[in-house]
């Protein structure tokens, strides 16, 4: 039979077992030399095999990207600080405007009925929403120390002076000639207008040895003040936008240019509702109410109650 030749392999008939046997070491050897022949060797031990580009696998048009870490990625293994929460903008701090200081705002001449006592008073403002009395060319012819003071209510000569009001001050006793100017600070009062009664009256410390008209607190004269205090401005402004649930009370007093300047609290008002209604913060409001008093988590006000909104009458 003829030989063929596959790859380079000789292939031939073999008969006998030996000749078998050395026929397979034969082919063995022709097999790897014949495959050392199919395979080119590396050029060096450098070369890298080519391989010749497959397919890419297409995800599906629905599938997403996996996500991959950048720098805003949490990570657990990494805190950041918390984002703060939103705050709204800040609400200036309710604000009153002195008046000037040095500014007159009341002025006048006491006499006593039987012309014993003399002097000339001014109210003046401090320039910090207070107030003082200054005293000049106080004369006076009563054996007892003499003093004033202020009050609301006008009492009559004679009576016996039982509260000593504000700005309560001692201005001499007997003279010969004017006293020297004095002054008195009417305290914290902010708008004193309502203190309209200027009283005289006797500071003796005993009635032993004096007349009963001159004893201790007896009221030598009455005179009415009358205040001239620039209005004063400020960054609390209320208007009234009207009546609304949670603040459906009454406006029962308005100042000279119009704006409220009371409020009667109704049933179920809620201060923030009712800050709202007249366009100031809650802040503003409680400004303009010292010691407001309010309850439950809603802040009700109590039914009622007056409040105050003009903050020239603080």
């Amino acid at each position: 039979m003829p030989d063929r030749v596959i790859c380079g392999v000789a292939r031939a008939r073999v008969g006998t077992a030996w000749g078998r046997r050395f026929a397979a070491i034969g082919i063995a050897v022709a097999i790897t030399a014949t495959l050392a022949g199919c395979f080119p060797a590396a050029k060096d031990s450098t070369a890298q095999v080519t391989h010749s580009p497959s397919p890419q696998a297409t995800a599906p048009a629905s599938a997403s990207p996996t996500p991959r870490p950048s720098a805003s990625t949490a990570d657990p293994a990494n805190p950041q600080p918390a984002t703060p929460e939103p705050v709204n903008t800040p609400v200036p701090k309710p604000e009153l405007i002195p008046v000037p200081e040095g500014t007159v705002v009341a002025e006048g001449d006491v006499a006593s009925p039987k012309g014993s006592i003399y002097f000339h008073y001014r109210m003046i403002s401090n320039g910090d929403n207070t107030y003082s009395a200054q005293y000049s060319g106080f004369t006076s012819t009563v054996p007892v120390p003499v003093s004033v003071t202020l009050i609301d209510v006008p009492p009559e000569v004679g009576d016996g002076l039982t509260y000593h009001g504000i700005g309560d001050h001692q201005l001499g006793g007997p003279t010969t000639t004017a006293a020297p100017a004095s002054s008195v600070s009417l305290g914290s009062e902010g708008q004193p207008s309502y203190l309209g009664t200027l009283v005289t009256y006797s500071s003796a410390s005993s009635g032993d040895g004096v007349p009963i008209e001159l004893g201790p607190n007896k009221i030598l004269a009455v005179d009415t003040v009358r205040w001239d205090i620039p209005a004063r401005q400020s960054n609390v402004q209320p208007a009234d936008d009207g009546p609304r649930a949670y603040a459906a009370g009454e406006v029962t007093a308005s100042t000279a240019s119009g704006a409220p300047k009371q409020y009667l609290v109704a049933p179920g008002d809620i201060t923030s509702v009712v800050a709202d209604r007249f366009g100031v913060s809650i802040e503003g409001l409680i400004w303009l109410n010292a010691g407001l008093e309010v309850f439950g988590n809603q802040q009700y006000l109590y039914e009622g109650t007056t409040l105050n909104l003009d903050p020239d009458s603080l």
